[in-house]
């Protein structure tokens, strides 16, 4: 008999096909009992950016339950897990974009829960990067680069800010003065990333950042994802599709499954679980 080949949740060849419902399914059971210990053990026992017992959602749906995380000043930490797990619920939550219920957000050993977002970004360096395309495609390179400086105190801080951002991406600079709807999508990926850099955070939040990406362009952002954490020390949370490539490139990986934490480990260990394989990696 022939075997069924398919695309699997992220990269890679599945023999067998599985559905939505049974991912849900098989994911409950391969949950594991992750301890505070476990999780610290991850983050190099710092706890830079910390979630403590958290339970958010939206009105009164509760998403996260009792969710916790760490990671260290300069790490990467990659979630992933099936539709509805509570994945971009999680960067929702650090930046001020859900309810609150119980717990709470640490940056620093700053307490941040009830900040909301423009004043996560201004005094606690969070930064967040939507999944959606948000530049302003009928503005300037430039004028979408000094939009991420909206509120600063002085707009000279914002161009100066640009300027040092334009120096670092040539491929931005070669385009300062035209329309951002002529950029590639790889190209509005790149300053979708940059926008954000013009508060200088040092934590970035970034929901699906190879989405609706050709293969080139997904490599050439996770390039520079990976400069601004090696180079720059930024702190990096991100919500990935592609699995394989997040854990590829995280040093921290967390499956979700029902707004908890299933499995925690290093990203490659993760890439080889066989259970993470099966069903987020396509076999």
């Amino acid at each position: 008999m022939d075997k069924k080949k398919i695309r699997g949740y992220g990269e890679g060849k599945a023999d067998t096909v599985v559905s939505v419902d049974e991912v849900h399914e098989q994911s409950s059971e391969i949950k594991q009992e992750v301890s505070q210990t476990v999780l610290l053990n991850l983050s190099n026992n710092s706890n830079f950016l910390e979630i403590k017992n958290l339970k958010a959602g939206y009105g009164k749906m509760e998403i996260l339950h009792d969710f916790n995380l760490t990671c260290d000043k300069g790490q990467s930490l990659c979630l992933i897990g099936p539709n509805g797990a509570g994945k971009s619920t999680v960067l929702h939550s650090i930046y001020g974009f859900t309810n609150i219920y119980s717990g709470d957000v640490i940056i620093n050993n700053k307490n941040v829960t009830a900040l909301s977002p423009a004043e996560k970004l201004k005094s606690a360096g969070v930064a967040y990067i939507l999944q959606d395309n948000s530049v302003f495609p009928d503005m300037t390179v430039e004028e979408n680069l000094l939009m991420g400086g909206f509120i600063k105190d002085n707009s000279e801080e914002s161009q100066e800010a640009a300027n040092n951002v334009l120096k670092k991406y040539t491929r931005l600079s070669e385009r300062r003065n035209q329309k951002a709807k002529v950029l590639s999508g790889g190209e509005r990926r790149l300053l979708e990333i940059s926008r954000a850099l013009i508060m200088n955070p040092e934590i970035l939040l970034v929901d699906e950042p190879s989405i609706g990406l050709e293969p080139k362009y997904i490599d050439m952002v996770f390039e520079i994802l990976g400069d601004l954490q090696k180079n720059d020390k930024k702190t990096i949370v991100l919500v990935e599709q592609n699995a394989k490539k997040g854990l590829e490139f995280s040093d921290i990986g967390y499956v979700l499954v029902s707004g908890q934490t299933a499995i925690a480990g290093k990203g490659d260990e993760l890439l080889n679980n066989p259970d993470v394989g099966r069903l987020f990696l396509g076999g």
